[in-house]
């Protein structure tokens, strides 16, 4: 049975984002001295993105928020064997909108 087309492409688009997020936090590497802080959010947005096209992928809703918690518990609770990966992602929360200390 093929996939509904919306639903595909709601998933891209996120991953599409998440993919951009990359790249702009590989650029931001190459420079001298790194930009960290723009790295980090970078690193915290290709996560998020990423967890809402599996919630989207599997029809689960979200809101609007940028908390990795909040986000993975509703990933775990579809499968389980993330649980891992998103307790390690987690800290990566405070970077969408925490600075760096100087």
């Amino acid at each position: 049975m093929p996939h509904d087309p919306a639903l595909v492409a709601e998933t891209r688009g996120w991953l599409t984002k998440a993919h951009k997020d990359l790249a702009a936090a590989a650029y931001e590497f190459e420079a001298d001295p790194p930009f960290l802080e723009d790295i980090l959010f970078h690193c915290q947005q290709a996560v998020e993105k990423t967890l809402k096209a599996f919630l989207a992928w599997h029809g689960r809703p979200f809101r609007k928020t940028h908390n990795l918690v909040e986000l993975g518990q509703s990933c775990v609770e579809l499968d389980a064997t993330l649980a891992e990966f998103l307790r390690r992602a987690a800290p990566l929360t405070e970077y969408a909108w925490v600075p760096l200390p100087r």
